[in-house]
């Protein structure tokens, strides 16, 4: 059975969901961003089928979040290195781990914390506005159709109905 595909669909969530595909390559992204780049590493580290880390390295390599750099000639070997495209994804990993730390951590506390080099503190991922810096919540803020909303949908009653019940 064929996935249904949300990358032309008018979200940003559907389409980053899209590219994501499963659940192992935000994984594969992490590894890469604690330094992982060789293909065995990422195998060893995430205990993935073969064919699978291989499938998904090609899709984040086609998609532009990792390059592909040669460091061995005869054979060929690579490593994976995060393009900008793919460092801007840390944030989203960061708030992933944020909202984990905070409903599925044990008693003992995160299994993970994130230390801020710049200030020297640990530190946890808030979502704020790029304009006041205030934190965004599900309370204070609402979507509204962006530019790239396409213009034959934005009349559609269903579309109507979702944003006029944000209207504050």
């Amino acid at each position: 059975m064929k996935r249904t595909s949300f990358a032309q669909w008018p979200c940003s969530i559907a389409r980053t969901m899209d590219l994501l595909g499963d659940w192992w390559t935000p994984l594969v992204l992490r590894e890469a961003f604690y330094g992982i780049r060789r293909f065995d590493e990422f195998q060893q580290e995430l205990g993935i089928a073969r064919n699978t880390l291989a499938d998904r390295l090609r899709r984040l390599v086609g998609e532009g979040l990792l390059e592909k750099r040669a460091y061995q000639a005869d054979p060929v070997r690579y490593d994976y290195v995060l393009t900008e495209k793919g460092t801007d994804f840390y944030g989203v990993l960061a708030a992933m781990s944020r909202w984990g730390d905070r409903w599925l951590a044990g008693e003992a506390g995160p299994p993970v914390t994130l230390h801020h080099e710049t200030c020297g503190q640990d530190t946890h991922a808030e979502v704020v506005c790029a304009h006041c810096a205030g934190r965004l919540t599900g309370e204070n803020t609402r979507a509204r159709l962006g530019p790239g909303y396409p213009p034959k949908l934005a009349d559609r009653p269903d579309v109507v109905r979702r944003f006029a019940a944000q209207e504050v």
